[in-house]
């Protein structure tokens, strides 16, 4: 695969590296002394020199002949150097910034290279919002190597975005510069299936020599995970047991173990390759999802380095998952993710190896940041018009827009057994639950009691006027309500709260602002976070937005809220390919069956048109959980 990301292509400098390496030519930057992870061999060595030329490596050893009167030298003095860090699945939107920002935030933190996957924009804008990504992230040096999304919608059938995407789509994604593989493939079920247009989707990223990114998120480890494997897909983020991890590896995928902002993964499931002592070569770090807060405040791939150190994973090998692991998994090791000849000369300095706070950050041969600041400008970048035109509700939202009636023949004040969200804390999953709520008046309302909080999705994107109602549990809402626009993967309008005007009065703010995140309680705005790009990102620099963050999460603690990264837990209730059941603008969806279900628990659900079939579960890999106690999920 060519690589286009860094400063100059192999075949134009060979030669210069080659006489520099023998010190006919001079390096331009040598750095002395240093204590080198090297991820090839897994060890460190002490007292090496790197010369650089033409933004690549030309010797690692002594290097001292290859030093001139112009060579800048950097003296190590005894720090590690190690790769770059590379994230191989990242949605940027998620962090709410543009890839600009982006950059100013996680490059100073040793981050030097990511695999983003912009399908959020894609669900508003389509092919064009996937553009307006790529050229964004021109402007930074931060390598924004881009997967194709492909599932918009997530699932076919059960949801309304501003687009769509197909194997046309695919095809033509395939040929533009900067695009590099096949966006996480969330419709298992169609890939398992054999459904013409999902496959043909893959057929087209395979005879561009592209590789094609996964999401099986389904506790299946049997005939679907290897239907799955066996379709070309080469890697996947949506484990959650260890025992996930494990059959993955084994069967040659590449288990991304994920630590983002709220999803909490890393701990859980990192085990099942330390307790089984297997091969770790197939085994990435990423981040998936993480906030603007996360990012100032914690840090990128450098703090799930420190996370996985913690949960007992030995230094090294936690380098090596964010180096050449990843670098292998998405075919770019021969560019990069090692300190090694001819490779592009992305390289990190840190003092503790057991505590990786970076102190210097190199792309491409040139200092880009250096203790916790960028050093090189990133100019500011336009905003075409048509990403900040994207609210378009068909209908006026009233108090009135959140009334559920009651079942028919209900009295006036009673209670109807209904289907209830339960969300999972720091997990993407959630729980169905059967629960008796009240009636009022011939309408059923929320119930703080037993913090169950009503909720609707409205779709935004051509005023079709179609909206899903229901209710979630698990947030610990006293009062009021929220409402965000950022709604994985249609990102339609989505609102929550325990009252019916507040609920209005959080929804309307966003209408008005272009999108967002808003808080409300007792008719006021409590916390507003202005996302004006696709409803998606902010325009303002990374310090402004997570300030803003940070003032959200204050008032959802106000109002009553228990859980970490509240939003982003939110932001899934209407994805529609995550068991067990979520809520889209056209309704209840069962996601084990893949089919619309009621609200009230003795209505029968109905098959959605074009709805895939469901994976059955493997009973020989559920019988082994319980033979072999490491692979059990803790």
């Amino acid at each position: 695969m060519l690589n286009r990301f860094c400063k100059k292509p192999l075949y134009e400098v060979t030669r210069i590296l080659a006489k520099t390496a023998m010190g006919v030519e001079k390096a331009e930057l040598v750095i002395r002394n240093a204590k080198l992870v090297n991820v090839c061999t897994a060890e460190i060595q002490d007292g090496m020199d790197v010369a650089i030329s033409q933004g690549r490596i030309a010797l690692v050893g002594d290097a001292s002949h290859c030093i001139g009167e112009e060579t800048k030298v950097i003296e190590a003095d005894g720090q590690y150097i190690a790769p770059g860090f590379i994230d191989s699945h990242i949605h940027v939107e998620s962090a709410m910034i543009r890839c600009g920002e982006y950059a100013k935030a996680v490059v100073p933190h040793g981050t030097t290279a990511i695999f983003m996957d912009p399908h959020e924009i894609c669900n508003v804008f389509g092919l064009r919002g996937v553009k307006y990504m790529i050229d964004d992230a021109r402007r930074a040096p931060l390598k924004a190597m881009c997967n194709a999304p492909s599932c918009v919608p997530a699932v076919a059938g059960f949801e309304d975005t501003g687009s769509s995407i197909g194997p046309e789509e695919i095809r033509e994604m395939m040929t533009w510069d900067g695009i590099m593989g096949l966006g996480e493939m969330m419709s298992f079920p169609n890939v398992l299936n054999a459904n013409e247009s999902i496959h043909g989707e893959l057929a087209e990223t395979l005879k561009s020599d592209n590789i094609i990114t996964g999401h099986y998120s389904v506790p299946e480890t049997g005939p679907g995970l290897n239907a799955y494997i066996a379709s070309g897909i080469r890697c996947c983020h949506e484990s959650t047991r260890a025992v996930d991890v494990v059959e993955k590896m084994r069967r040659g995928m590449y288990a991304q173990i994920r630590y983002g902002s709220a999803w909490h993964d890393m701990p859980v499931i990192i085990h099942g390759i330390l307790d089984n002592k297997i091969d770790d070569r197939f085994a990435c770090l990423i981040s998936d999802d993480t906030h603007p807060d996360t990012l100032i405040q914690d840090g990128h791939i450098d703090y799930i380095v420190r996370c996985a150190i913690k949960e007992g994973l030995d230094p090294i090998k936690a380098i090596q998952y964010v180096t050449i692991n990843p670098a292998t998994c998405i075919r770019m090791d021969h560019e990069m993710g090692s300190i090694t000849p001819g490779k592009c000369a992305d390289i990190v300095f840190f003092d503790d190896l057991h505590d990786i706070r970076i102190n210097l950050t190199i792309i491409d041969g040139d200092i880009v940041a250096e203790k916790g600041k960028m050093t090189v400008d990133i100019p500011e970048g336009d905003i075409p018009d048509f990403v900040l035109d994207s609210m378009h509700v068909g209908e006026v939202i009233s108090p009135e827009s959140f009334r559920i009636p009651a079942l028919k023949g209900t009295e006036a004040n009673g209670t109807n057994t209904v289907r209830v969200i339960e969300i999972i804390p720091d997990r993407v999953g959630n729980y169905e639950r059967l629960i008796d709520l009240p009636s009022s008046k011939g309408y059923l309302e929320a119930d703080t009691s037993l913090d169950v909080m009503k909720m609707a999705v409205f779709e935004r994107h051509h005023a079709s006027g179609t909206k899903g109602v229901g209710f979630v549990k698990g947030f610990g809402f006293k009062k009021g309500a929220m409402a965000q626009t950022v709604a994985h993967d249609a990102h339609n309008l989505l609102v929550a709260g325990t009252n019916d005007e507040d609920m209005a009065l959080a929804a309307n703010t966003l209408i008005e602002c272009g999108g967002g995140l808003c808080a409300a309680a007792d008719g006021k705005v409590l916390a507003l976070v202005p996302l004006p790009i696709a409803g998606l990102m902010s325009d303002r620099p990374v310090e402004e937005v997570a300030d803003m963050v940070s003032d959200l999460t204050k008032a959802w603690k106000e109002m009553g809220c228990v859980i970490n990264s509240p939003y982003m837990t939110m932001a899934l209730i209407p994805l529609a390919c995550l068991p067990e059941l979520r809520l889209t603008n056209r309704g209840f969806v069962d996601c084990r069956s893949f089919q619309f279900v009621d609200l009230y628990a003795e209505n029968p659900g109905t098959i959605a048109p074009d709805a895939p079939g469901k994976a059955q579960p493997d009973p020989q890999m559920e019988e082994k959980l319980f033979e072999d106690p490491s692979l059990r999920e803790t």
